[in-house]
């Protein structure tokens, strides 16, 4: 069993940064994958950013790209979400999940994570 906790959630004003957390327990953290989703009120999950267990490789969702960055310390079992030049339309609450898969299926959605965090809520105020 995986159980995954999220930090670093808040409040920022606008074009400021956050880091987030994913902390993972078990011992076969290198081999999971990691993603990010996001859900605003009264909308869908959607996918932020994934990291491959294979390769590092990551995925971003085009809203993202250049402003996100997602990376992976397995020493310290923890993902992370450095997110800069917030917008108000990031605010959300934020879940990383996981899962044993690897490649482009990250990106596919949801139904890819076995794993889920509780979440941390992102303000961005404008």
């Amino acid at each position: 069993q995986v159980q995954l906790v999220e930090s670093g959630g808040g409040l920022v004003q606008a074009g400021g940064s956050l880091r987030l957390s994913c902390a993972a327990s078990g011992r076969t953290f290198s081999t999971l994958s990691v993603g990010w989703f996001r859900q605003a009120p009264g909308k869908e999950r959607e996918f932020v950013a994934a990291i491959s267990w294979v390769g590092a490789n990551t995925y971003y969702a085009d809203s993202v790209k250049g402003l996100f960055t997602i990376s992976r310390d397995n020493a310290k079992i923890t993902v992370f979400l450095q997110m800069n030049t917030l917008k108000p339309e990031d605010t959300a609450v934020y879940y990383c999940a996981a899962t044993r898969s690897a490649g482009t299926v990250l990106a596919g959605g949801s139904k890819q994570y076995n794993y889920w965090g509780q979440g941390t809520q992102v303000t961005v105020s404008s």
